[in-house]
């Protein structure tokens, strides 16, 4: 709450006393209220006014506005979670390997701009826009300098660490962002939802799905359990092929041509970063399914042994947003996860 000039000062006598004894209670009144608005989880302490003090994944003490109005976020998740719970960032950065918003946002985020890509935000841009929240988390690695030139500019939040499960990372974002019970609410939806796409599954009940990005180098990559999409196969109670099916570092492991065998299951859901051509890097076109389609022909064409596999004899190959399901996506991404199960797995469709 601002500070107010009094120019009328409480009057003495009776009636003076009366005059104080409301106004300490309207001040106690509103300082309960300020207390009850800051909780939702243990890691939030004191309120002051229209801020409160929440210790981040990293063990920062910080600052922070009760209900954020101008958030960026610096993730994957941090963007998705918020979008999700009903806070639009004013800005974010681009999707892994990409130049632009992750394929699977676009239609959510219009007019979001972004202020570098991930890992490497553009200091001066986000000063401009005076956010009074910055989100951030373990699948975007920022400098420590950059870190630091951010703090300069308002409070920097640590959401999550690599390799965290995006539920807990979710439920810490509605936490910080004031939106616990829409936090919580989404989450009964979400539970609600995989018990029927898993009562559908039949047959595909005891499938072996394997995730694969076919980066911008030609070469797969397989996704192991901790990372988001493989949690949402979990707990559809689908298996995982061996070799995908263990603790990995926090993002997509690398498979080489030879152990191609690696990448195969009962059914791949294929996605693709960046061309999926021979060049590496950051691509400005779109990690979508059509990205994934053009991945796969060159696949075919010019991968040793691809034809063979398994999932690819029976023609259970499935084009995926690689935005959604190979990256660091949060609530929504799992959201896009399930709906291509549905499709693809559900014996009734």
């Amino acid at each position: 709450m601002p500070n107010r000039r009094i120019d009328n000062p409480v009057p003495t006598g009776r009636a003076g006393r009366g005059s104080a004894l409301q106004l300490a209670f309207l001040l106690l009144l509103l300082g309960a209220l300020g207390v009850l608005a800051g909780c939702g989880g243990g890691s939030i302490g004191t309120t002051d006014g229209a801020t409160r003090t929440y210790t981040d994944v990293a063990g920062n003490k910080l600052t922070i506005p009760v209900r954020p109005q101008r958030v960026v976020a610096l993730s994957e998740p941090s963007l998705d979670d918020s979008v999700a719970l009903g806070v639009t960032p004013i800005a974010t950065t681009a999707g892994r390997g990409q130049g632009t918003i992750s394929a699977y946002l676009q239609g959510k985020v219009e007019g979001i701009g972004t202020v570098g890509i991930l890992g490497q935000p553009n200091i001066e841009k986000i000063a401009a826009l005076a956010p009074d929240l910055i989100l951030t988390d373990g699948t975007a690695i920022l400098d420590g300098s950059i870190v630091e030139k951010l703090q300069a500019i308002a409070p920097v939040v640590d959401v999550s660490k690599t390799g965290e499960n995006w539920k807990t990372a979710f439920l810490a974002t509605a936490d910080i962002l004031g939106r616990q019970a829409r936090g919580k609410a989404l989450m009964a939806e979400y539970d609600a939802r995989v018990k029927s796409v898993k009562s559908r599954l039949g047959a595909n009940a005891d499938a072996e799905v394997s995730i694969v990005r076919w980066g911008g180098i030609g070469l797969p990559a397989v996704l192991m359990r901790e990372l988001a999409a493989s949690r949402v196969l979990s707990d559809l109670g689908l298996r995982r092929p061996p070799f995908q099916d263990q603790q990995g570092p926090g993002h997509s492991v690398p498979v080489g041509l030879e152990s191609l065998s690696d990448i195969d299951g009962d059914w791949i859901f294929f996605g693709s970063l960046g061309e999926g051509g021979p060049s590496g890097g950051v691509s400005e076109k779109p990690a979508d399914v059509a990205s994934a389609e053009e991945a796969m022909r060159i696949a075919e064409d010019e991968t040793p042994g691809f034809k063979r596999l398994r999932a690819y004899r029976l023609g259970h190959i499935v084009p995926v947003d690689g935005s959604a399901w190979t990256s660091a996506g949060g609530y929504l991404a799992e959201q896009v996860v399930l709906d291509d199960v549905e499709r693809a797995l559900d014996e009734g469709s």
